[in-house]
């Protein structure tokens, strides 16, 4: 009863979804504010519709129900609850069924808490929304329908993939999914204001709390997921240029372009074509990497789905999604003037040369990314595209952006002064110079510590740059005491949260910068009362246990003792697993961490003389590259917290038309 009851509210879902996208909008080109208030019930309707439909997806892995196909593929009894629920989404039918959901949440937001939009806009932004859900709930219904019945129905599932039973893959999807279809948000404020043929400061400050919404949301995912490959995978890495990585990486780069440019709209009126159509390339990103996941056109331990008729369905609504707000952004565009006029060398055009390169460094992701398919479909051979390449393209790219990131946010708006700002940086320019220097001096004058430590350099750059613009704006050390406490108390929420994001962009720098340069790593055969030193720590392997029963896996533990000096540090106990369903084995690194370094431990396979073999690294700077990461997501949060974007921006013609009319 219950999968039937998720079913029909589906198949509900889907008509609520086809009035929802043409009501509103039939009511907003007529004029008619009835219709137009239809997409507000329409859109609760939606999302109540969704939250039934999932619970009832939900319900049935709870309770193992195995009449249900998608719970028996990806279930089983002996699973700890935890995986039970994260199963849901751990599967292609059950992910979309998510993705849907998360559509319905965002659309329910804007009805409940957009009651400061123009009517026509919060109309047509909610039609447009409706219109993605009806495409996605029309592709599960035909495709992917998750309460597909079996009969008889089996006495136990299949289980789910191993590599997802862990905390990590738990909540890292639905946080990639918030960040995904979050974006569908501006992309749906940015069609309606192509319908309407306006943009301004309002519709700027509208559109950016929600891709700040959807910006940390994926922000936090990507770093979850990186997180999770890092402890999990057991190769000491974090982040491989995989395909489906960068699935995810090249949205939050556009994402993140498109953030910036509303600010130019908002604040000087102008950069308005631009920003509409960062809108619509994030979300077709975000789509792409739906695709990508989705299609069986790449094989990665991210891919849901090998069906090319569900790859075909979701191309097709990437075309039409696409196509559609590209042709209607070439018909409607070029009628969106900018107001404000401004050099080069001001805000505005440092602001520019970001957006810019940001969205460079995402088309050549996406280059690399899909180069490999159109050579397997032309039929000119196998290529691969791996790190060497984007490293070698990617890099260039970034280096020009963090330096500017620390001199933008000093100059002033229309016409800077290059020389002023550079003369409020000159602690920053000593303190790079300075961790430049030592770090070269310290670490030795070949190759690979001269380019890290110019990495590190860049890190004190952008950090000292980011504090040192907090500095400016409150003048501290430059007026009395009271007169700072004073401007802390009233600069705006949003000043903070940049200070903290563009903090934590110089944090994950720097650990990128000192895992790619002085990663240490031994691999060899180890038996117990063996000792190997990394990086001055010693590993002793003091024996290994087998036959360690966990809730559905069967381990091998060892057991490492660690010393520096002489002294003890810690005790690290690898694994290595092997689930019984699906029966498969996994690696369960063992990680110290003091916050500088991380020394990792992995055991692998016997050796058949009583040893077994060890990898061993130790990775310098590496937390730094989460920790940078949760503040980016922190400073985020602060700037949502701003009351200009719950107050909203008084509509320039509004004002001028009042004025007019008092004339």
């Amino acid at each position: 009863m219950i999968p039937e009851l998720g079913q029909f509210a589906l198949i509900i879902a889907l008509f609520v979804t086809l009035v929802q996208s043409v009501v509103p909008l039939v009511g907003a080109v007529r004029g008619d504010r009835a219709w137009m208030e239809v997409a507000r019930p329409a859109a609760l309707a939606q999302f109540a519709l969704m939250a039934t439909a999932f619970g009832a997806l939900m319900s049935c892995y709870v309770t193992s129900d195995f009449s249900v196909l998608n719970v028996v593929q990806n279930s089983h009894t002996d699973k700890p609850m935890l995986y039970k629920i994260s199963g849901v989404w751990g599967n292609h039918e059950g992910s979309m069924l998510l993705w849907v959901l998360i559509l319905s949440i965002y659309g329910m937001a804007v009805s409940v808490f957009g009651g400061n939009l123009p009517p026509g806009l919060r109309a047509r932004a909610l039609s447009v929304q409706a219109m993605i859900a009806f495409g996605f709930l029309l592709f599960i219904l035909l495709t992917s329908n998750p309460f597909t019945r079996v009969d008889p129905a089996p006495l136990n599932g299949d289980g789910l993939n191993p590599l997802l039973q862990d905390p990590g893959l738990a909540f890292h999807p639905p946080f990639l999914y918030l960040g995904y279809v979050g974006f569908s948000m501006a992309f749906s404020f940015a069609i309606a204001a192509l319908m309407e043929g306006r943009v301004d400061a309002a519709w700027a400050r509208w559109v950016r709390p929600w891709t700040l919404v959807a910006w940390c949301a994926l922000t936090l995912g990507i770093a979850m997921g990186s997180w999770w490959a890092y402890y999990t995978l057991g190769w000491g890495g974090w982040w491989y240029w995989d395909p489906v990585e960068n699935a995810s990486f090249m949205p939050w780069l556009s994402g993140t372009a498109l953030l910036h440019s509303s600010i130019v709209v908002e604040k000087r009126d102008t950069l308005k074509a631009w920003t509409i159509l960062l809108a619509i390339v994030t979300f077709s990103l975000s789509l792409l990497g739906t695709f990508l996941v989705r299609s069986g056109v790449l094989t990665s331990v991210h891919s849901f789905a090998a069906d090319p008729a569900r790859g075909v369905f979701v191309l097709a609504l990437l075309v039409v999604v696409t196509g559609g707000s590209l042709i209607l952004f070439a018909v409607r565009g070029p009628s969106l003037k900018g107001g404000g006029l401004f050099t080069p060398l001001s805000r505005e055009g440092a602001l520019l040369l970001n957006n810019v390169l940001m969205s460079t460094a995402a088309g050549t992701v996406l280059l690399g990314t899909l180069y490999p398919l159109f050579a397997d479909a032309l039929d000119l051979g196998k290529v691969s595209v791996g790190p060497p390449f984007f490293n070698a393209v990617f890099i260039p790219l970034m280096v020009p952006m963090a330096v500017t990131m620390a001199v933008a946010p000093l100059l002033s708006w229309k016409r800077g002064d290059l020389a002023g700002v550079f003369g409020r940086l000159k602690l920053g320019i000593v303190a790079t110079v300075v961790v430049v220097v030592a770090t070269w001096l310290l670490k030795g004058g070949d190759a690979g510590p001269l380019w890290a430590a110019f990495g590190l350099g860049l890190a004190t750059w952008l950090f000292v740059g980011a504090v040192m613009e907090w500095a400016d704006r409150v003048r501290l050390f430059r007026v009395p005491f009271s007169e700072t406490l004073e401007r802390l108390v009233r600069l705006p929420r949003s000043a903070y949260g940049m200070t903290l994001a563009h903090a934590g962009v110089a944090v994950v720098i720097a650990g990128i910068t000192g895992s790619a340069a002085w990663t240490v790593e031994k691999i060899q055969v180890m038996h117990p009362g063996d000792v190997v030193t990394v990086s001055g720590y010693d590993l002793r392997l003091d024996g290994t246990e087998d036959g360690i029963v966990g809730p559905n896996y069967m381990a091998l533990r060892a057991h490492f003792s660690v010393t520096r000096d002489g002294k003890p540090v810690t005790d690290l106990y690898p694994e290595k697993r092997m689930y019984r369903q699906p029966p498969r084995p996994t690696t369960d690194a063992a990680i110290h961490t003091n916050f500088i370094g991380d020394l990792y431990a992995v055991i692998g396979d016997a050796d058949g003389t009583g040893g077994y073999v060890t990898r061993l690294y130790f990775n310098p700077l590496v937390p730094w590259i989460f920790i940078g990461a949760v503040i980016m997501v922190i400073g985020g949060l602060v700037s949502l917290t701003d009351r200009r974007y719950r107050v909203g921006a008084p509509l320039r013609t509004a004002r001028a038309s009042v004025a007019k009319g008092r004339v």
